[in-house]
């Protein structure tokens, strides 16, 4: 089963119906099949629940919202080990390596993003919703 950890652009494009959205959608629903393992970084749920407060501003739609995505996802725990790790990366943004050492850490396959030129250094491969989905049905047909 292929393992992908989903950049928080890919679930904001869901949640807020961003460009992008039935793609974002396919592969979050992928993951919620258990059709293959979907993680998110921890440090991922609390900007998104930044985002959903300013969106939504109503507490109980933030909680439930943040709730289905806990249920959705392993969450992957951020500590020294990983920071340290993503000090040292070739990935320049701070935020994307720390994505990078956690895909490491768990022995991931892909990282999903719109945001594919802050990966081009990245020792784990970043990849598109569209690409992921093209892949995922080609491992169907075999």
């Amino acid at each position: 089963m292929k393992a992908v950890l989903l950049d928080l652009n890919i679930i904001l494009d869901y949640l807020f119906k961003r460009a992008g959205h039935g793609e974002a959608a396919k592969v979050i629903g992928l993951c919620a099949q258990k059709s293959m393992a979907g993680f998110v970084c921890a440090h991922e749920i609390t900007t998104l629940s930044y985002f959903l407060n300013k969106a939504l501003k109503v507490r109980n739609e933030v909680t439930k919202t943040l709730d289905r995505i806990l249920k959705m996802f392993q969450i992957i725990e951020i500590n020294a080990e990983i920071l340290n790790s993503a000090l040292h990366s070739a990935v320049a943004d701070f935020e994307d390596a720390v994505l990078e050492a956690s895909a490491q850490a768990k022995n991931i396959n892909y990282i999903v993003t719109r945001n594919m030129k802050d990966f081009r250094k990245s020792s784990v491969s970043a990849i598109t919703p569209e690409e992921l989905l093209a892949i995922h049905i080609e491992s169907d047909v075999k």
